[in-house]
This record gives structure tokens, C-alpha cells and sequence, in this order.
């Protein structure tokens, strides 16, 4: 039975950056752009287009520049990238960016081990993104890594994420996304940090991010829904992961949760059939099998030829049912 009375969800596509920067040969920038031109038609709320990290750092997303100034921009849908410093955000602005994405991690251990820098470090650094993206009038939303988990460190206290979330709503983001960074949270430990949260900023955008480690993405989309989150984030085919995160799949995949969610009866507004068309194109590109569930088994009401034999076995069923004999 549909319980979800046409609430109105918004989806953010993150496989152009999360996706793309994990993968080990780089996408072809015409590619990209096709792809994320494809995507801008399929009800998306917001895509990640791509990351302004050093190119040394992440050179998978080394045309982020040409990507950005490329892409036909549809009104309506939000066009965000990873900026990690000032000088990022400076090449973020020079191609105009919608909103700049910013990281770091709720844990220490796993802010030094992927940030290479205290959490202190990433604050302070931080800080200036957010006056450089204010003084343009540009957005700004922080995904806070790890706040269901850390696979170094184990749990995180909700005190030190709702902490972290104080510091940044005084510096007057816009936004949070909440990130399952290596798929370690379950569904109830996303129901009470999802109502914390958002009771004590009702005027934040959340979003919630998952990953798919350990095959409780798609229940623990559920879980934030009916915790009151609107935003999410998914990629296309599943694709992504973490580092730190070993046996990582990915994040959880954009055709199988919007399935999920259209079934129950939420609005998400997205083009499921160009979904599972997209991605297909992106299983084209990563050039590796997806993990994402929905382009292998179609609809939940996808409909099969019954078997060459079904008119012989249906008149046999009915001359039993009135007692004739059967011959084999």
C-alpha cells in the first residue's frame, strides 16, 4: 500500500563527482557533458557536476573548469561542486557555480586520513570559503563526513555532530548533508539523528547521503524520509565508495531509491525510465558492472511473456478442472 500521499522529495545526482572521482580511467570531458545535460532533464533537483580540488589531487575531475562552462544549464535545477579551499572556490566562481559544496569530517581520525588536516584545520580553512562564497551571494552547503560512523574511530557522538553543525550554522550555511561516508548507519540511529538535528535547525536544509556498504542504503533512505529529511543524495548505478571503507560498494543507487520511493507514493519528479537509461550510459563510461538493481529487473510492474508452452499448459489445467483425461 502507498503511505506517502505525494510529499514532495528532492533528489540531488552525485555520480558526475562522487562517482566519477573513484573511478581508474578518466571520463572523457564530452562525455561528461552529454551526460550531465541528459541528467539536467530528468527532474533532478541539484547535480554535483564536479570538484575543484587540485588536479594533482584528483585528476579524474581535472576538467572541472570545461565541464562547468560547458553543460547547458536548465532553470530550476541547482548545479553544485566540491570546493575544498579558497582557491577552489575562486575557480568555482570564475565559472560561475550555483553553490558551493563543502567537506570535512565529524571524525578526527578520518578527517586526518582523508583531509590530511585536523578537523580545526578544515574548520579554519573552511571559514574562508564560506566569507569568499558570501561575499558573491553564492550558497553554501557543508557535507559533514562520518556522522553515522567512523570505521576508524567506531561511533560518533550525535553531541559532536550536533556540535560540528552549530559551528557552521553560525557561519550561515545554507545547508547540511548528512553523510553515511562508509555505509554504517542503521535505520533507527538515522531516525534519531535525522528528528535531532533537524528540531534544532528547522531552518536548514538537511540532505542525507548514504552509501550502500552493507546493504541498508535503500531502508535507511526510508528511515530519513519518515524522519521528515526531503533532500538526498544518490548516483547513478551505485557507483563511488570510500577509501577507508573497505568492500565499499558505492553510494546508494539513484534508479533503485527513486523505484523504492515511487512505489511507496512520494513525488520525487524524476523520469524513471530516463534513469535507468542514464544509467546505462554511465555503466558505458566507468566501463565495470553496476551494482544498482533496477536496469537488471526492470519495474516492479515490468510485465513477461509467460512460457512458449503457456496455451498447452492452460488447456490442460482446464481439462482437469473438468475432469477429462489428461494424456502426457
Amino acid at each position: 500500500m502507498k503511505n506517502g500521499n505525494n510529499t514532495r522529495l528532492f533528489i540531488n545526482e552525485v555520480a558526475t563527482r562522487d562517482g566519477f572521482q573513484m573511478e581508474s580511467h578518466f571520463i572523457p570531458t564530452d562525455d561528461k557533458v552529454a551526460l550531465i545535460d541528459t541528467l539536467s532533464g530528468l527532474g533532478y533537483a541539484k547535480i554535483e557536476v564536479t570538484s575543484f580540488t587540485s588536479p594533482k589531487a584528483i585528476p579524474a575531475l581535472r576538467d572541472g573548469e570545461e565541464v562547468m562552462g560547458r553543460i547547458a544549464r536548465r532553470p530550476g535545477v541547482v548545479y553544485t561542486a566540491l570546493v575544498p579551499n579558497v582557491r577552489g572556490a575562486e575557480r568555482a566562481l570564475d565559472v560561475k557555480i550555483d553553490e558551493f559544496n563543502i567537506v570535512m569530517s565529524t571524525s578526527e581520525t578520518h578527517n586526518l586520513s582523508n583531509l590530511r588536516m585536523t578537523r580545526e584545520q578544515s574548520f579554519s580553512q573552511l571559514a574562508g570559503v564560506i566569507e569568499l562564497a558570501q561575499r558573491a551571494t553564492v550558497p553554501v552547503n557543508v557535507s559533514l563526513s562520518c556522522v553515522f560512523g567512523c570505521p576508524m574511530e567506531g561511533e560518533v557522538p550525535l553531541e559532536t555532530v550536533l556540535g560540528w553543525i552549530d559551528r557552521f550554522a553560525e557561519r550561515g550555511v545554507a545547508g547540511i548533508t548528512l553523510c553515511d561516508t562508509t555505509g554504517m548507519a542503521y535505520p533507527t540511529q538515522v531516525d534519531v539523528l535525522c528528528k535531532a538535528v533537524m528540531e534544532r535547525y528547522p531552518e536548514l536544509d538537511f540532505t542525507a547521503h548514504f552509501h550502500n556498504t552493507r546493504a541498508m542504503g535503500l531502508v535507511n533512505s526510508v528511515a530519513a524520509v519518515e524522519a521528515g529529511v526531503r533532500r538526498f543524495d544518490m548516483s547513478l548505478g551505485g557507483i563511488g565508495g570510500c577509501p577507508y571503507a573497505p568492500g565499499a560498494t558505492g553510494n546508494v543507487a539513484t534508479e533503485d531509491v527513486v523505484h523504492m520511493l515511487q512505489c511507496m507514493g512520494y513525488d520525487t519528479g524524476m523520469d524513471l525510465d530516463g534513469l535507468i537509461h542514464a544509467a546505462g550510459e554511465v555503466g558505458r563510461l566507468v566501463q565495470h558492472e553496476l551494482s544498482s538493481q533496477l536496469p537488471r529487473a526492470g519495474h516492479r510492474l515490468t510485465r513477461h511473456q509467460p512460457p512458449a508452452d503457456f496455451a498447452e499448459i492452460a488447456e490442460r489445467a482446464a481439462a482437469r478442472s473438468e475432469g477429462k483425461e489428461v494424456r502426457a
